[in-house]
């Protein structure tokens, strides 16, 4: 690495199933509702991604069929995952990126200020950051604005650290990063926030994020 991005940089977008989606959010919004939103998001980051000029390939992975059909037609690669739970899907299609993957971009769909200039940020960062430890993996976090959860996750190589999200998924992705003597980064900016809770769509509203699908 000499400051340039990676050559082969994949996102990977996991996306729970369009039923059931996003049920912390049942107050406010019905199932129809939150599917419309999920699919809304989903849209939104497939298309930053695809844009992103620091990006080879983007991949979606679901247990959503139809979700992944949707994704295709968007001009996304998909995954249909066969295990249970979101680590396990990112361990799927992080097998499935191969060797067409130097470097893996976790990406999740309920970002609403993604953009193709905040990804190409994160993976430029990344890249520099290898640039100075050329021997060393490099993991790099976006955190939650709660600052416990992890929002966007770089890994270089690939395989380089286990996923650990879930509750504190930050510290421990931290952990793993040391544990792997990996180069490790934490990026603030607009990727922290995302949708999960009723006070997130407030809050998105408030400061002008049309969480719907445009800005």
């Amino acid at each position: 690495m000499t400051g340039s991005v990676p050559a082969r940089a994949v996102a990977i977008v996991p996306v729970r199933s369009l039923s059931g989606a996003k049920s912390r959010l049942g107050e406010p919004l019905d199932a129809e509702e939150r599917a419309e939103l999920v699919l809304a998001l989903l849209r939104r980051t497939v298309a930053a991604a695809l844009s992103a000029r620091s990006l080879h390939g983007v991949v979606v992975v679901s247990q959503d069929a139809d979700l992944l059909a949707q994704a295709r037609g968007m001009g996304a690669a998909s995954l249909l995952q066969e295990s249970d739970g979101l680590n396990e899907g990112l361990k799927e299609a992080r097998q499935s990126a191969g060797a067409d993957a130097t470097a893996l971009l976790v990406l999740p769909a309920d970002l609403p200020a993604v953009s193709a200039a905040e990804i190409d940020r994160l993976v430029e960062a990344a890249a520099e950051t290898a640039s100075r430890t050329p021997d060393r993996p490099v993991v790099v976090l976006v955190p939650d604005r709660h600052g416990t959860g992890t929002n966007a996750l770089f890994v270089m190589p690939p395989e380089a650290i286990e996923f650990r999200f879930g509750e504190r998924s930050r510290a421990a992705h931290a952990a793993e990063a040391a544990s792997a003597g990996a180069t490790y980064l934490e990026l603030d900016g607009p990727l922290s926030f995302d949708l999960d809770t009723p006070e997130d769509l407030l809050e998105a509203d408030r400061i002008g994020l049309d969480h719907e699908g445009g800005r």
